[in-house]
């Protein structure tokens, strides 16, 4: 990796010997292992077991969990916030596994589209739920730093599964939580 991070510096007519980009190519490649990671992890290494026997029914929320990922198609970043929901059905996952999952998904190479549908469907594979709802809020800075440049444009996405999906009154309520 350090090298093609090397001849892609050379090719935008850089200088390797430049004091300020000696160790630049090591460093992007350490960034680039970092921003993919989710690549060598696993749902069942990150839930780690955290699920808990519960007789909660009612909806289980977590909003504006902060997310950074990259486009597939530009390598740009595009940065926002998930909220993810579910209702149980005789146990919980920990707080904290709901954000591991979504920065698993999000530390891969994603369209945010692909993105939001992995993540309703990994919580739903580990907990078993009735329903998933997952809402996705981000920037593309391909969007704003090249092509059309539009600085205030936002995508949302969202994916709705079992209750979240069936029930109008449980989707609802989860997108009136959300705003």
């Amino acid at each position: 990796m350090e090298t093609a991070y090397s001849q892609i510096i050379e090719q935008i007519g850089e200088d390797l010997e430049r004091e300020g980009l000696r160790d630049t190519p090591a460093r992007a490649a350490k960034a680039m292992r970092y921003l993919t990671q989710g690549y060598t992890q696993s749902l069942e290494e990150v839930v780690n077991g955290a699920l808990f026997p519960s007789d909660n029914s009612e909806m289980v929320l977590v909003r504006n969990i902060e997310l950074y990922s990259l486009c597939e198609h530009h390598l740009l970043p595009f940065i926002g916030k998930a909220h993810v929901a579910y209702i149980p059905q005789g146990k919980v996952v920990g707080l904290s596994k709901l954000a591991r999952i979504v920065d698993m998904f999000a530390r891969r190479l994603q369209i945010q589209e692909n993105m939001t549908k992995e993540i309703a469907e990994a919580i739903q594979s580990v907990t078993g739920a009735a329903g998933v709802g997952v809402v996705i809020e981000a920037q593309h800075m391909c969007m704003m730093m090249r092509g059309v440049e539009k600085q205030n444009a936002s995508m949302t996405t969202s994916m709705m599964l079992g209750s979240f999906r069936d029930n109008e009154a449980t989707r609802n309520e989860f997108l009136s939580l959300v705003r």
